[in-house]
C-alpha cells in the first residue's frame, strides 16, 4: 500500500463540535468497512476550511471509492513519496 495526503475542503471544519466530527469519523469507518482491507486512514488534521487526512491505500481509486460512499469530499489527493523526521538528521 502507498501513503497519501487527503486534502479535504470543508467549509467551517474547524468549528465542528465533537458531536459532528464524531459523525463524519463514524461515516469514513462505515466506508472504510465497505471497502475492506484495501484502504486504512490513519489520522486527519482539522483546520479552519479543510481537513489534512493521511491514508494507506493500494490506489487513489481507492480513495475516491471511500469519499463516495462517505459522503466525505476529496479536494486534492497527493502520493506521499517521503517521510522525513528529526531522527531523519542521523542518518
Amino acid at each position: 500500500m502507498e501513503r497519501f495526503i487527503i486534502e479535504r475542503d470543508i467549509p467551517g471544519i474547524g468549528e465542528f463540535s465533537l458531536t459532528e466530527l464524531c459523525g463524519a469519523a463514524r461515516a469514513s469507518n462505515q466506508a472504510l468497512a465497505t471497502i475492506g482491507p484495501s484502504i486504512q486512514w490513519q489520522h486527519s488534521y482539522v483546520a479552519a476550511q479543510k481537513t489534512f487526512c493521511v491514508y494507506l491505500a493500494e490506489s487513489e481509486e481507492e480513495i475516491n471509492k471511500h469519499a463516495e460512499l462517505s459522503g466525505i469530499p476529496v479536494s486534492n489527493i497527493t502520493k506521499v513519496s517521503q517521510i522525513i523526521d528529526p531522527l531523519t538528521a542521523n542518518n
